[in-house]
């Protein structure tokens, strides 16, 4: 009869974790080594495949052995093998990690776009800036006709003194009186202090 030959651990040479688990519960470190040196290399495996960071899978798989010597009374043999359980809070630590990483680089992209928001509220500013311009047109329309033309033209159209004077077929000084007396009604009306 051939001998079996194994790759890897000989199963029959690896301590019974189940039991091991139960000397953990009751606070002995010697099991917990036997534990420890038994399971840390499939820990930092599972936990590596999930987080492909080496520092942080050690940082992990390290995490996951304190949690197995704080957590071992909570090991139940009827829900499951000890390395299935040793495994599976492995893999629950990683995820973990991998979402806690995720929410701290969406924490920042949001951070980072708050930095960039206007400082003003777009809204408000429109708001504001329409009901400004009703003002205005309330107090042109106290203006006389040659005031309201004159400030209209100069200053709506962007004409030139002389040009409002031709366009209105008056002289330039009329016009510079009656834009002058127009905005000074206008900046009256308007409660703008000079």
């Amino acid at each position: 009869m051939k001998e079996a030959v194994y790759i890897g651990r000989n199963p029959a040479a690896e301590p019974d974790l189940q039991q091991l688990l139960h000397e953990v519960a009751l606070g002995d470190q010697e099991a917990f080594a036997s534990v420890y040196d038994t399971v840390a290399g499939s820990v930092l495996g599972v936990v590596r495949a999930v987080l492909r960071d080496l520092a942080q899978s050690e940082e992990v798989a390290q995490d996951v052995l304190v949690e197995v010597w704080r957590t071992a009374p909570r090991y139940r043999p009827d829900r499951g093998t000890a390395i299935n359980w040793i495994l599976t809070l492995a893999h629950r630590r990683a995820v973990d990690r991998v979402r806690s990483v995720e929410a701290a680089a969406a924490r920042d992209t949001k951070a980072a776009l708050l930095d960039r928001t206007p400082e003003y509220d777009e809204v408000t500013e429109q708001v504001e800036s329409r009901l400004e311009q009703e003002q205005v047109r309330r107090c042109l329309r106290t203006l006389t006709d040659l005031q309201r033309q004159s400030v209209t033209l100069a200053y709506y159209r962007g004409l030139t003194y002389r040009e409002v004077a031709e366009a209105l077929a008056l002289p330039l000084g009329t016009v510079k009186t009656r834009l002058r007396d127009g905005l000074i009604r206008l900046r009256d009306c308007l409660g703008v202090t000079a």
